[in-house]
């Protein structure tokens, strides 16, 4: 299990305890984590699910897979370290992962 923080557009902040083996979006969808659309379901496609990731946890990260970056290319405002949560799968090395949501969802 891993805390993980999501970090509202608005700034407010939500700490919950997502368990190893889920992804990052499905811990946003069960806690009622408001500004993860999740249109797709974790499928990759969509990109509703979009968020920054702390840069201090980017590198962390394993690589996106093929089609993460096309998918990212549809998302609202795509940074550098943009990634789809659907394809973050929670583990004990992700213990403390901040993320940001981005201002909206499309």
């Amino acid at each position: 299990m891993a805390k993980i923080t999501y970090i509202e557009n608005n700034g407010k902040s939500h700490t919950i305890n997502v368990e190893n083996g889920l992804t990052v979006m499905e811990g946003a969808v069960q806690n009622d984590i408001p500004g993860i659309d999740a249109d797709c379901g974790g499928s990759m496609a969509c990109a509703t699910c979009h968020v920054y990731v702390k840069e201090d946890w980017f590198n962390k990260l394993p690589p996106k897979q093929d089609g993460e970056d096309d998918m990212l290319d549809q998302a609202y405002e795509p940074k550098s370290n943009s990634r789809l949560s659907c394809q973050l799968i929670v583990s004990n090395e992700l213990d403390g992962l901040i993320v940001n949501l981005p201002q909206k969802q499309v």
